[in-house]
């Protein structure tokens, strides 16, 4: 029997076991919501989040649509709805494109891309017979702004921002929201070894450039300006509102980086306006 939560929304929270996923699963516990928390092992689960009555744990992995099917139906066994989902899990394939192994190129893909796409599409049903509900989805600074050594886990995100963003106007007749958050750089588990996989150095060329990131990188794990527990409070109580936003950018650093790119992309517009404006067909011209 479901228990009885009209007082409360119901959230599912992916990648729930550690990172990020930990600390949006008790900022919603905290706030008076119900979570049912996921991830590969719903031992660690609890076990990170800590005991609540209104906390589920269940195993998930995103990249099984089965799987997906069985953690939505856990949830609406338990609560009876699902009010928010969050598609947190997600990892970094990190490395030179040439030097990326199209098998892992691929699973970076699978992960934080196909992952997401499982997900919703198991809780979709759900939301629509309610005619409400918030998808949220993780994204990263790197869904908007492109660097090197990032090429796999920037497509990935990128490709998550054109899914959202089309998904969005889909949805809405039936009440449903949704939202991309963008963080940049978060004292997160991102950079641990957990969840970063650095490509194996095989090309010369590349070889300095990739001793020399690599290092920065590990370097800065565990410094990141960001706090993941505030970024969680406030993601809540964004996703609580009426109309959430389409897009937030989180963090300062990404704040700064996205005014950057936008100035960027006006930029190469105006640059090549006038060919650009030229190129429609001469009767079309004519006619219009």
């Amino acid at each position: 029997m479901a228990d009885n939560t009209s007082e409360k929304k119901v959230w599912l929270v992916t990648g729930a076991g550690r990172g990020m996923g930990v600390d949006i699963a008790q900022a919603a516990l905290a706030a008076g919501h119900a979570v049912v928390a996921t991830g590969r092992n719903p031992e660690r689960v609890s076990a990170a989040i800590g005991p609540h009555a209104d906390l589920l744990t269940v195993t998930l992995d995103v990249t099984d649509p089965a799987s997906a099917h069985a953690a939505v139906q856990a949830a609406v066994d338990r609560f009876g709805r699902v009010d928010v989902l969050v598609n947190n899990a997600g990892n970094f394939y990190a490395g030179f494109f040439e030097e990326i192994s199209p098998e892992d190129f691929r699973a970076q893909v699978e992960t934080n891309l196909f992952g997401p796409l499982n997900v919703t599409r198991a809780v979709l049903p759900v939301m629509r017979a309610q005619r409400s509900g918030v998808v949220v989805t993780m994204s990263s600074s790197a869904g908007l702004i492109g660097q090197e050594f990032t090429s796999a886990y920037a497509a990935s995100k990128f490709a998550l921002e054109g899914w959202m963003e089309s998904l969005s106007p889909e949805v809405a007749p039936f009440g449903i929201r949704t939202m991309v958050v963008e963080p940049g750089f978060f004292r997160t588990d991102l950079l641990t070894p957990e969840s970063t996989s650095y490509a194996e150095p095989s090309i010369e060329d590349y070889a300095e450039r990739t001793r020399q990131t690599v290092t920065a990188w590990k370097s800065m794990n565990g410094q990141q300006g960001g706090d993941p527990a505030k970024l969680a409070e406030a993601l809540v109580q964004l996703a609580d509102q009426d109309e959430p936003p389409v897009r937030w950018v989180a963090g300062a650093d990404a704040v700064a980086g996205v005014e950057q790119k936008a100035k960027d992309l006006l930029a190469q517009v105006d640059a090549h306006r006038e060919l650009s404006s030229s190129l429609a067909r001469d009767d079309a011209t004519a006619n219009a």
